[in-house]
């Protein structure tokens, strides 16, 4: 892991995403699109209290993975946290890279919420949440997991 960085991102507007915005899209995931729109449209740029953007470089500084956290805007509870727009490159998967971005997430969130909740329609997204703790069952509005961070 010593090649890779974990950042939180300040701006969208000086990060090159256009890379994993493509291979999302052909994948048939339009989340990445929808990120930037929302980001350049000021509906969402990650910068409430408790809200960040990660982004996971490799050594050559080429953003490979991204993942965002905000307050859960279909809950009432301002304790309780979303991981949103979370990919990551084709060609890092399945090597720990995903989880090393993640936990970064996690570890953050606990300073702000109580739950980490998540959608996923995908059984790789299932398979990955839930290898990290994540319980799979919607007691969250349009969620498909959470995840408690109390004794954690």
């Amino acid at each position: 892991m010593e090649d890779f960085k974990v950042m939180q991102l300040k701006s969208l507007f000086h990060i090159d995403l256009t890379h994993l915005v493509k291979e999302s899209k052909a994948e048939g995931f339009r989340f990445l699109e929808r990120l930037v729109n929302d980001y350049e449209n000021g509906t969402n740029r990650f910068n409430n209290p408790g809200e960040s953007l990660y982004g996971l470089f490799n050594k050559e500084g080429v953003l490979i993975a991204i993942g965002g956290l905000n307050i859960d805007p279909f809950s009432n509870d301002e304790k309780v946290g979303r991981l949103r727009r979370f990919y990551v490159s084709n060609d890092y998967r399945r090597n720990g890279l995903g989880r090393f971005l993640l936990s970064q997430i996690i570890y953050d969130a606990k300073n702000f919420y109580k739950v980490l909740v998540l959608h996923t329609d995908t059984e790789q997204g299932d398979k990955f949440y839930t290898s990290l703790g994540f319980s799979k069952e919607n007691n969250y509005p349009n969620s498909t997991h959470y995840l408690s961070l109390f004794n954690m």
